[in-house]
């Protein structure tokens, strides 16, 4: 899965494309080598990277803490960084979404 890295400390990065002001929270597949996430949240004041986390602890059954963002701040491409889980669980929840 391109949209997964793990690094060499065993926390994974997660490669993500954000579509805003969707109408509702879901995850559409593939775009590219990132994962396709649509959010109902407009990209303003920082609302969709919040959004984004939260929607992402709540797929991956994790706490907010666990999820931040690296980078793409103010872009549609943004790469979060994940602790708590393995890239062997990710998969199997993922998996049916990309399909």
């Amino acid at each position: 899965m391109p949209y997964l890295l793990t690094q060499a400390d065993g926390s994974l990065l997660l490669r993500i494309h954000v579509q805003p002001r969707a109408s509702q929270n879901q995850v559409t597949g593939l775009q590219g080598d990132a994962l396709k996430i649509r959010l109902s949240a407009p990209p303003v004041d920082g609302k969709a990277n919040k959004a984004v986390l939260a929607f992402l602890a709540g797929l991956l059954s994790l706490p907010k803490s666990a999820l931040s963002l690296k980078s793409g701040q103010q872009s549609r491409q943004k790469t979060v960084l994940v602790t708590g889980i393995n890239e062997a669980s990710i998969r199997s929840i993922l998996a049916p979404l990309v399909q």
